[in-house]
């Protein structure tokens, strides 16, 4: 079971965002709104995690017929941040190379995904919303980034970021749960639902 949390461990956010925020930084140097075009369509991402576990957690609405209560979080996170770090390391040592790191990305999710119907922390249909919510995001992004070949730039530099920026993260747990808890039912009052 040991090694079935240290892979979902590595789809939390309190992982995932920095990462996240490490490669927009990278990002950056091409591109001052290619990084603004990925954070926000993270967020429009996460903002849709958010509702669903909102509207469970303080309304209690779900789908019974296919055991849906909320988009899986984790499997989102992972769906749609180690593609695009995958693939922007990837596309530092060769400019053809982003696909290779987008599908790795994309299996390193699944894998997660799985990892989260095992521990029991979703069902089968949450992690596939999750997984296909969060490959929407990367490939969207990606096929926008890569539309023309690129390199990217200072590949040692931001890799070693990125690999330090994941280091210091892993095992870092983000309150998003609790919260989602706390502030659930006030949400749902105040939207009369």
């Amino acid at each position: 079971m040991t090694h079935i949390i240290w892979i979902s461990n590595l789809g939390d956010a309190g992982l995932l965002i920095p990462l996240a925020l490490a490669c927009a930084i990278w990002l950056r140097v091409t591109g001052k709104h290619l990084a603004l075009r990925w954070l926000l369509s993270l967020a429009i991402g996460m903002a849709l995690v958010g509702a669903s576990k909102i509207l469970y957690a303080g309304c209690g609405i779900e789908i019974s017929a296919i055991q849906f209560r909320m988009i899986s979080g984790h499997t989102m996170l992972a769906a749609a941040v180690w593609p695009v770090s995958l693939a922007l390391v990837a596309a530092g040592v060769n400019a053809g190379w982003h696909r290779a790191g987008t599908i790795g990305g994309l299996l390193l999710a699944a894998a997660i995904g799985v990892c989260r119907i095992v521990e029991d922390a979703h069902t089968p249909a949450e992690v596939l919303a999750g997984w296909l919510l969060g490959g929407a995001v990367a490939i969207l992004f990606l096929q926008r980034l890569f539309s023309e070949p690129r390199k990217m730039p200072r590949v040692l530099f931001a890799g070693i970021g990125l690999l330090a920026v994941s280091s210091i993260a892993y095992g870092h747990r983000a309150p998003f749960e609790a919260m989602i808890a706390d502030y659930s039912p006030w949400i749902c009052e105040r939207l009369g639902l």
